[in-house]
C-alpha cells in the first residue's frame, strides 16, 4: 500500500500547488486521522478487545484506528470519490476482502441521469447506507461505535440510484449489493443482495431515516435469507441537545429452505450536550440481543444479550482537532466477557483518542 499512498500524496501535493490561482476545480482533496489508547479492564493477553468489536479494538497499546487520504471529484453531472487508509478499524473489517481491497476505504464513480432532477446511478465502493454512525470518528456523537454500527456493514459495494428532492427534504435510494459488508462476493454466492434507503427531514431540526437490506451471505448451497432493517431518528432539541435513536431489527433463515428464522435486534439512544463552545458531553444507552448467534455467536447459554452504557467528553482543540475521552461498561446476562482472568459478566473500557482531520 505504500506506493498508493505516496501516489495519493503527490497528487494531493501537485493539486494544492495548482490551486494556489484558483478556487473553481471540481477536485477537493481531504484527509483523516484518529490515534486512540483504550484500556479493556478484562486485560486480555494477545492485546484484542472482544471479537464483537471491530472499531477501536486493541488493548493497551497506542494504535491508529483510521488514517484516510480521500479525493474527491464533482461536477454538475459526474462525481467520484477514492479514498485509501490504513489502521486497525481496516485489519478488523475488511479481513475478508484480498490483497490492497483491505485499503480501500471508498472507490466509486457517479452519472448524473437528468437535466433537470437530482437523480444519479453510481457504483463501486461506498461507505453503507445503514446506520448513523460511520468508520469517521469525529462525525459520531461517541468514541467508539455502538454494538449496532460495529455488528452492521460499515461498507458495501454495488451499484445503486438515488433521487434527492428540490426541497431537500427528502432522499430515496435503491441498491444492487454484493453481499453484507463484502466488496467481493461470497464463492459459491450467484444471488446478488438488496437494499433501499429513505432519509425524510421535515424540519432543519429533525431527521428520520429508514434503510433495508435483503440477502443472504453464503453460497448457494448453503444459503440462508437475511432480512434487516435499520431505523434512526436525530432530533435538535434546542441549541445545545442533540438526541439519536436508533433501532436494527434482523431475521435470518435457520437453515436453507427453512421457514423459521432467527432473530435480533439492538435498540440505542444517544443524547449530545454542548457545554460550551469547544467541550461536549454524551451519554449513551445501548442493547443488543442475538440469542441465536446469527451476527454475534458466543456458544453461551443464553447467546448475546448484552446491554451497555458510556459517557464521552470532547473538548476540541481547534477546529479540525478533537481530544476524545470515553468510559463504557458493557453487561451480558451469561458471563462471555473475561474479568482477571475468571469468566465474567461484565466488561469496563476506558478510552481516549485524538483525531484530525485535513
Amino acid at each position: 500500500m505504500k506506493p498508493l499512498f505516496s501516489i495519493l500524496l503527490s497528487i494531493c501535493s501537485i493539486h494544492a500547488f495548482a490551486q494556489s490561482d484558483s478556487t473553481a476545480s471540481p477536485l477537493v482533496f481531504s484527509g483523516y486521522a484518529e490515534a486512540y489508547y483504550g484500556y479493556d479492564f478484562g486485560n486480555p493477553g494477545d492485546h484484542n478487545r472482544p471479537g464483537f468489536v471491530y472499531s477501536h479494538n486493541r488493548h493497551n497499546e497506542v494504535a491508529l484506528n483510521l488514517g484516510l487520504l480521500k479525493a474527491a471529484y464533482n461536477t454538475e453531472k459526474v462525481r467520484a470519490n477514492l479514498a485509501l487508509m490504513a489502521g486497525t478499524y481496516a485489519n478488523a473489517n475488511l479481513a475478508a476482502e484480498p490483497g490492497v481491497l483491505k485499503n480501500v476505504f471508498e472507490a466509486n464513480v457517479g452519472v448524473r441521469l437528468s437535466s433537470t432532477k437530482n437523480l444519479w446511478i453510481d457504483a463501486g465502493i461506498f461507505p453503507a447506507h445503514i446506520g448513523f454512525e460511520s468508520a469517521i470518528g469525529k462525525d459520531c456523537a461517541t468514541l467508539t461505535r455502538s454494538m449496532l454500527a460495529d455488528n452492521s456493514p460499515y461498507y458495501e459495494s454495488g451499484a445503486k440510484i438515488s433521487y434527492t428532492s428540490g426541497s431537500g427534504k427528502w432522499f430515496l435510494s435503491a441498491l444492487l449489493l454484493n453481499g453484507w459488508q463484502r466488496i467481493q462476493t461470497v464463492n459459491g454466492n450467484s444471488l446478488p443482495s438488496f437494499g433501499t434507503q429513505i432519509t425524510y427531514k421535515p424540519t432543519e431540526r429533525v431527521t428520520l431515516n429508514s434503510s433495508t437490506f435483503l440477502g443472504t451471505d453464503k453460497a448457494d448451497d448453503q444459503r440462508q435469507m437475511r432480512y434487516f432493517h435499520n431505523f434512526y431518528g436525530i432530533f435538535n432539541l434546542g441549541q445545545k441537545v442533540v438526541a439519536t435513536v436508533g433501532f436494527d431489527f434482523g431475521a435470518e433463515q435457520s437453515a436453507k429452505g427453512s421457514s423459521d428464522y432467527n432473530l435480533w435486534y439492538s435498540p440505542v439512544l444517544i443524547l449530545k450536550m454542548m457545554a460550551s463552545e469547544k467541550l461536549s458531553i454524551a451519554l449513551r444507552g445501548e442493547y443488543y440481543s442475538d440469542e441465536n448467534g446469527v451476527i454475534i455467536a458466543t456458544g453461551s447459554p443464553n447467546g448475546f444479550q448484552v446491554f451497555g452504557a458510556s459517557a464521552n467528553l470532547d473538548y476540541a482543540i481547534q477546529p479540525n482537532v478533537l481530544w476524545r475521552m470515553e468510559g463504557k461498561m458493557l453487561s451480558s446476562k451469561d458471563d462471555i466477557f473475561s474479568l482477571d482472568a475468571k469468566p465474567s459478566g461484565q466488561n469496563y473500557l476506558l478510552t481516549t483518542a485524538l483525531t484530525v482531520a485535513f
